[in-house]
């Protein structure tokens, strides 16, 4: 899977206590601070109602190479040190393929969909999966822009792959034309699906999102 964008992408899915771990907003302050000089995108958000274990605070920073990442990959670990964080999904990518809808503009919800697909899998089938995903697009118009990424580095819950997201018209055009339309639960869905023979998608998968509003 070769790369459409030169940029190194970290994302955080930050779950709290469920009382007094750090709000989105305290967090979005430190992570800023740790990442300051060396980010293009700081997006901190809480998460909107409806993910699927997406955690209370979702984390999106981009910057120009894995390098940049690493000189502050440290702070941003202190950060999420804190004692009223109990856990966190995450993973670090070079930005895969992706591509937006014309007219190009921001849509006001990003949503990011971490998953691992099982060791073994032939890397034909792998990549019929990858085509499946990004031929998504073409029929779902609230997808404003989107992007399929091969993870370098996952944490959290299982060894994470694949990091798959878009940005959104809203809220509704995620619920609504995109997990209900027919190309998602009639064709993608059978990659995931553990009573599908196709189903390479074993494990847990993180469905999060957040209003799309970086710093």
């Amino acid at each position: 899977m070769s790369s459409g964008s030169p940029m190194f992408e970290v994302v955080r899915l930050v779950h709290c206590a469920a009382a007094g771990g750090p709000a989105a907003d305290r967090l979005r302050t430190e992570l800023g601070a740790a990442v300051s000089g060396m980010a293009r995108r700081v997006l901190v958000q809480p998460t909107l109602p409806g993910v699927r274990n997406g955690g209370d605070v979702l984390a999106h920073l981009r910057f120009d190479g894995a390098a940049e990442w690493r000189a502050c990959a440290g702070a941003v670990d202190a950060v999420l040190a804190d004692p009223g964080i109990t856990h966190v999904d995450g993973a670090e990518y070079d930005g895969g393929i992706g591509g937006f809808a014309e007219p190009r503009a921001p849509g006001s919800v990003y949503r990011v969909l971490l998953l691992r697909v099982a060791p073994q899998t032939p890397d034909a089938t792998v990549e019929r999966f990858e085509a499946d995903l990004l031929r998504m697009p073409r029929y779902i118009p609230t997808m404003l822009s989107w992007r399929l990424s091969r993870v370098r580095r996952g944490i959290g819950s299982v060894p994470w792959t694949h990091v798959w997201e878009q940005e959104f018209t809203d809220l509704d055009g995620l619920d609504g034309p995109y997990l209900m339309h027919p190309v998602h639960w009639a064709h993608v869905d059978r990659w995931f699906d553990p009573e599908c023979p196709d189903v390479i998608v074993r494990d847990r998968v993180c469905h999060s999102f957040c209003e799309n509003d970086p710093a």
